[in-house]
């Protein structure tokens, strides 16, 4: 009997496909690292493009990033990098306290029976349909009646139980044996040890996955923040950098520089978690 030879013309479409959107997410990317050797009035007149003239491509914008030393010599101190740590503070905090209290939170819905678990479940998908511009105002007003105005803790507080992460663990961990959970129980371990001790390790690549995604979100936070924070010595890297845009150009290198740096942190946190993203995001999706 012969044996049946596979087509590879599938295969090649795919391959393909897979390029072509590869190179299609790159152009941006290249558009922007290449508006970094380019001067603010160039940036201004042409702006973005991707047909650069190698000759009047320099590293001005770079060094100013970095040293405050403009392209004329002299000392122009900017608060570039006091904003990037307040960012690198708020992704570090609130991703961190984010994944364990919606995960805490997803564990009670997932695994324990209590009255009112479907109604809060549901109440958890009725919020996660509200557009955060609506819930500005009154988080505003609970936030300042706190006395949170222009503090760190402003900004997280609201976001520290995330709705989005709650549905996605609690998808995630309703594919868990309750049977190993009853198993650690009747060895022994509490309430806490079973959630810290089993589950949190289990749910590594959910973690990776919404890691990713939470800490996009709060590097990438620009409206709440900025109505919540008022001293510039607070400012987080989307604000900072909004702080310096103005319509004659002659701050668009630094702009561009800054916001193409700023990727860093971002693209990191993927290449570190990409071996669990995949199998997070696959078994929360099908699980349930």
């Amino acid at each position: 009997m012969k044996e049946q030879k596979n087509n590879p013309i599938p295969s090649i479409l795919m391959t393909l496909f897979f390029v072509v959107l590869c190179i299609l997410f790159i152009i941006p990317l290249y558009a922007l690292v290449l508006g970094t050797f380019k001067g603010g009035a160039e940036l201004f007149v042409s702006g973005l493009n991707l047909n650069p003239d190698f000759g009047k491509l320099h590293l001005n914008a770079w060094r100013y990033l970095f040293t405050g030393v403009m392209a004329n010599g002299e000392l122009s101190p900017h608060k570039y990098f006091l904003w990037y740590r307040n960012s690198l503070g708020v992704v570090a905090v609130q991703g961190t306290l984010t994944l364990l209290l919606s995960s805490m939170v997803a564990y009670g819905l997932a695994k324990y029976n209590f009255k009112g678990r479907n109604f809060i479940f549901m109440s958890v998908l009725l919020v996660m349909m509200v557009p955060l511009e609506i819930l500005m105002l009154p988080m505003y007003t609970q936030v300042n009646a706190m006395g949170l105005r222009n503090t760190y803790a402003g900004v997280m507080l609201p976001f520290l139980v995330n709705m989005s992460s709650v549905f996605f663990f609690r998808q995630f961990l309703s594919g868990i044996p309750y049977e190993m959970i009853e198993a650690a129980r009747v060895d022994g371990c509490t309430e806490y040890g079973i959630f810290f001790k089993i589950i949190m390790p289990v749910m590594k690549p959910a973690y990776a996955s919404m890691a990713v995604l939470t800490g996009m979100g709060a590097w990438n936070a620009l409206l709440w923040p900025m109505l919540v924070l008022s001293s510039d010595t607070k400012y987080t890297i989307p604000i900072g950098l909004n702080t310096l845009w103005t319509p004659y150009g002659n701050n668009y290198d630094l702009m561009i520089t800054g916001s193409c740096f700023a990727i860093l942190p971002l693209l990191l946190i993927y290449l570190f978690a990409q071996r669990f993203i995949v199998e997070g995001m696959t078994a929360g999706a099908v699980k349930g």
